[in-house]
């Protein structure tokens, strides 16, 4: 990391720092970031403050930015806002996710097309009509990748809640359940909508690139179908990370 000040407030990285990094590759826990820049080339460890670990990687001789950025909307909002600052143009979103449609299956990825925006972050940047898109070359690279590694996906509408338990209805909260009347049933109205699955950074991470004239797309592996149950296997948690991550990268040889 270089030494002095920094171009941006909350990531203790600058422009130089990235070498002119435009893709970021943004997962939401900072343990995943060295398991994703392990798959690039010649990674080095840039920073780690607050939720932001960063690092520094490699894809076919072009530098490519992994950084994470915390759970939900609000901290993801910061990064691209800052790493947009330091000159990223693309946002690949790299996240797990609990589908609520029967017919996906654990270890299966998600290549989100468009969130509904169920985040509070996402309204600071754009009216609640305004979609979010993800961009679809980005996503086509996605489903290139993953047809090219022989992986099982879906394409589809994904959900983002700012709540991991009362937003997405979940039968495991402290209060056993209970949500209040805005949101009951919410999953039973997203199921028949045929959205995929729930997580908590897609929808604002997609509305700000999508306002902002950027690119964005998000990828997602399911780690449990929340029709049968709410806590994943154990056993599968590391294969859905490391196919979800293997998916991610691929596509960056896409162009």
């Amino acid at each position: 990391m270089s030494e002095g000040n920094h171009d941006v407030f909350h990531l203790g990285i600058n422009r130089e720092d990235i070498q002119g990094a435009e893709i970021a590759l943004i997962p939401g826990d900072p343990g995943r970031v060295p398991k994703i820049a392990a798959t690039l080339d010649d990674a080095k460890k840039l920073n780690f403050t607050r939720e932001y670990q960063s690092y520094l990687g490699y894809s076919n001789g072009t530098p490519v930015l992994v950084m994470s950025t915390g759970i939900g909307g609000p901290s993801a909002a910061i990064a691209v806002e800052e790493l947009a600052l330091l000159g990223v143009k693309r946002f690949l979103r790299i996240g797990t996710t609990g589908a609520i449609q029967p017919n996906i299956e654990p270890g299966d990825v998600i290549i989100t097309t468009a969130a509904v925006r169920m985040d509070g972050a996402s309204r600071h940047i754009a009216p609640i009509e305004f979609p979010a898109a993800a961009n679809f070359h980005m996503v086509r690279r996605l489903v290139a990748a993953a047809e090219r590694l022989g992986l099982p996906y879906h394409l589809g509408v994904t959900a983002s809640s700012d709540t991991f338990y009362q937003g997405q209805g979940r039968q495991d909260s402290f209060r056993k359940g209970f949500v209040h009347r805005e949101l009951l049933n919410k999953i039973e109205e997203l199921q028949n909508l045929n959205v995929l699955s729930f997580e908590m950074e897609a929808g604002t991470v997609l509305t700000q690139t999508a306002a902002y004239g950027l690119a964005g797309a998000c990828i997602s592996g399911v780690l449990v179908n929340r029709t049968r149950a709410e806590f994943p296997d154990a056993d599968v948690i590391g294969d859905v990370v490391k196919n979800t991550i293997r998916v991610a990268v691929e596509s960056l040889k896409m162009g």
